[in-house]
């Protein structure tokens, strides 16, 4: 779960940094297609984009805090479960933190 920024050094014209964002893990091409990796990294790592490359602090927050309470509604994919949570396959634990999202964004 946990998104990565490398970030190269500012240019000494333009103060711009080249950057690439991804979650930790990479892309997971063993499960991809199955509906079992977990999506909160490439999300976090957006959110990590939104914040260092373009300045957008509250968007960035915005989306912290979405997965955050998607995750305090008890939502886990297959590699975080625990009992008594809310088994989620891919698309329905990015779905749920849209959801949230746009409930905060509201």
């Amino acid at each position: 779960m946990l998104p990565s920024a490398s970030l190269g050094a500012a240019d000494a014209k333009t103060g711009k940094r080249k950057a690439l964002y991804e979650p930790v893990h990479g892309s997971a091409p063993d499960i991809a297609g199955k509906g079992l990796a977990n999506p909160i990294a490439a999300i976090a790592s957006y959110a990590m984009a939104l914040r260092y490359s373009y300045g957008l602090v509250k968007e960035a927050e915005l989306i912290e805090k979405a997965v955050a309470n998607t995750l305090s509604q008890g939502y886990r994919t297959a590699d975080i479960m625990q009992p008594n949570m809310r088994k989620a396959g891919t698309a329905e634990m990015g779905k749920a933190i849209v959801e949230e999202v746009e409930k905060l964004a509201a």
